[in-house]
């Protein structure tokens, strides 16, 4: 009995925690009504025309990947199917049911990670200044991100994410790894975090469940999968193969540099669009993609086995899952707007002065995307802009930047972690 009511006091909800909750859900509601007025309104470069293509198609009775291509692995589909339902449109257009429908979605999914961040805050005992720090800076992030939260669907793997954090930290163990397989078919992405979470389940709960949560997380990426596999293996192949395969993206690192290395020593580059973005073509960008490749791997493998060598806490597993995502971010080859949403919830929940110079960081680069995209997007692309390319290359160096910081080694601040973790239940 007395076992029983010390696991529900640890798990019982603290007020405090509920309240910033609360109160960051308010606010995020606040920061994603502005976006629908004032400079936030114009020179939007939105993907919802495409996702309502797919959701129209859908809810016609046609079949992903066989009836139509389509970009995205097949978890996505949901964010695009549930609007699909709210008004069909014309090709390339939006309507506005189902720019009112896809919205609402995606808020909703923000108000997720906000509530599953407050979980894992909770989970980490984190200190009251940290809580409410952490949630509002989730809460206003869209105004810094810009109204490119809107229209893209992002926002919908990066909930997953926070989900399958906040049931790790919590000893949700398998249901973490599970939920993130699902989130992994749904945008690659959340793939980085899948060594540190297995590591993290091998240092405090053993071998053999490790392995389990591992056959989960891939086991629920395969089911995610498999339907489409049946009907349309080259359709879900080329899928696959066209992320994969992408040329060096206008906004990228390597693309940065020789943008920069344009406009100081005459270099000549040139833009060409394809793939669903523009991007930097001929031998020396493509040489550069695979360098970037390269570097990426490296970054990872080396996050993963500092990772590995330290104790498995909580904090850590936040900082390292953290970083995971930043190298993810700054040296892949691709680097679209969008892809600093996923960084939102995860940077912020960091412990002590790193997590306060990590979060600085990562609202600075979330601001200096802002000033350029989507407002001197085109010039960027057409013209290689100079104040957009600085504004460009500044933001990579930033990510850059957030990424070691995040990795670097504190010995102080690990044994910190290790008397702040307290075990959870596997």
């Amino acid at each position: 009995m007395i076992a029983q009511t010390q696991t529900f006091n640890q798990l019982r909800p603290d007020t405090r925690v509920v309240a910033a909750a609360f109160a960051a859900v308010v606010l995020f509601g606040v920061a994603w009504s502005l976006l629908h007025v004032g400079f936030y309104r114009r020179d939007q470069v939105i993907d919802t025309p495409i996702y309502q293509r797919y959701g129209n198609a859908i809810t016609d009775g046609k079949v992903p990947y066989r009836d139509f291509a389509v970009e995205y692995p097949p978890g996505a589909l949901f964010a695009f199917t549930i609007p699909g339902f709210a008004e069909p449109g014309p090709p390339n257009e939006v309507t506005t049911g189902f720019r009112h429908a896809f919205e609402t979605l995606m808020w909703l999914c923000g108000a997720a990670v906000v509530l599953a961040s407050a979980l894992t805050l909770f989970s980490l005992r984190a200190e009251r200044a940290h809580v409410w720090a952490a949630l509002a800076f989730i809460a206003i992030a869209p105004l810094a991100i810009g109204s490119v939260i809107l229209s893209r669907f992002d926002l919908w793997p990066t909930a997953l994410v926070a989900a399958a954090i906040a049931a790790l930290v919590t000893g949700r163990w398998r249901l973490g790894c599970g939920i993130l397989g699902f989130a992994v078919a749904t945008k690659f992405f959340p793939a980085v975090l899948v060594p540190p979470a297995v590591i993290y389940v091998w240092r405090r709960g053993g071998r053999r469940e490790a392995l389990v949560c591992a056959a989960v997380c891939v086991g629920v990426a395969a089911a995610v999968f498999a339907p489409f596999l049946a009907l349309a293996p080259s359709g879900v192949w080329h899928s696959v193969t066209g992320q994969l395969t992408r040329p060096l993206q206008l906004e990228s690192l390597g693309s940065a540099v020789l943008i920069a290395a344009h406009h100081v020593g005459g270099l000549h580059i040139r833009m060409e669009t394809g793939s669903g973005s523009q991007n930097l073509a001929g031998s020396l960008p493509d040489a550069i993609a695979a360098i970037e490749s390269a570097l990426l791997a490296v970054s990872l493998l080396v996050v993963w086995v500092v990772f590995a060598r330290g104790p498995a806490t909580r904090g850590r597993l936040i900082r390292f899952s953290a970083a995971s995502l930043a190298f993810f971010v700054a040296f892949g080859k691709v680097l679209s707007p969008q892809f600093m949403i996923w960084l939102v919830p995860v940077v912020p929940l960091v412990r002590g002065r790193r997590g306060v110079s990590a979060s600085v960081l990562l609202g600075l680069a979330l601001v200096l995307t802002q000033l350029w995209f989507p407002f001197r997007y085109w010039r960027l692309a057409e013209e290689f802009d100079p104040a957009a390319s600085w504004l460009l290359l500044a933001r990579d160096l930033i990510l850059v930047a957030l990424a070691f910081l995040l990795t670097l080694p504190d010995k102080r601040g690990d044994a910190r972690e290790l008397v702040a973790d307290v075990p959870g239940p596997a």
